[in-house]
């Protein structure tokens, strides 16, 4: 009997040993999958702080190159204007009102300089030319005859060119001083006559300071209006 209960003692030992070895494993597990928990949590928050400095770089790069990309369209624009205004065209302030109701005082324009190396002006093309007494003075005139052409104008104001009278609407006023054209003026084959659009207070091809105009003495064709800027646009032949 002793015997039978000391195994069952040493039995109940046993028993209570692997219980007791069994939940300190199951502890040891469940702080090794805690640490492993921790350790992927870590590792995450890593990768998240090394992701934020990347993205902000990113955003920095894209930045910078927006800027670059506008600065070098910026540089392009003034180039181009730089080329147009010195070699391709000129900007000219009118001055007066010889040339109302087309062109106003302080008007900005663009004289094109190009085109008459192509083509011949043709009438009514708004021309900008030199004072044959001060070249520095420039004058702003429409053409009315061309080359070859026999201009006149008769006592009511009427323009005649070749004996046949010119359709047109540019003057503002009637015309009351027909000047050198009183009699005719018969152009040589590179000679315009030209008017300004107000007829009654304008120094043109009818006075002698002025006179027909030579095609080398012509800078060009006024093309743009580029201010004011409500009236932008291009001087047609309204």
């Amino acid at each position: 009997m002793k015997h039978d209960e000391m195994m069952k003692h040493d039995e109940m030992m046993e028993h209570d040993e692997v219980m007791e070895c069994d939940e300190v494993m199951e502890h040891d597990e469940i702080e090794i999958m805690e640490s492993e928990e921790t350790e992927v949590a870590e590792t995450h928050g890593d990768q998240k702080s090394q992701d934020k400095p990347e993205e902000k770089g990113k955003k920095k790069n894209s930045l910078a190159k927006e800027i670059l990309d506008m600065a070098v369209y910026c540089l392009g624009i003034l180039v181009v204007c730089y080329l147009i205004i010195n070699f391709l065209g000129q900007r000219t302030i009118v001055v007066g009102d010889s040339m109302q109701d087309t062109l106003h005082e302080g008007d900005n324009l663009i004289v094109d300089k190009i085109t008459y190396v192509f083509k011949d002006p043709e009438r009514f093309d708004i021309i900008v030319f030199p004072c044959k007494s001060d070249k520095n003075t420039l004058y702003i005139k429409r053409i009315i005859g061309l080359p070859g052409d026999k201009v006149q104008i008769d006592e009511d104001g009427n323009i005649y060119i070749n004996d046949e009278l010119l359709e047109e609407n540019y003057g503002k006023d009637t015309m009351v001083y027909a000047g050198l054209a009183a009699e005719p003026i018969y152009l040589g084959a590179d000679e315009y006559f030209v008017l300004g659009d107000n007829r009654n207070n304008s120094e043109d091809s009818r006075y002698s300071n002025v006179g027909v105009v030579d095609i080398d003495d012509i800078v060009g064709r006024a093309i743009i209006r580029i201010y004011p800027f409500d009236q932008f646009g291009l001087l047609g032949e309204e």
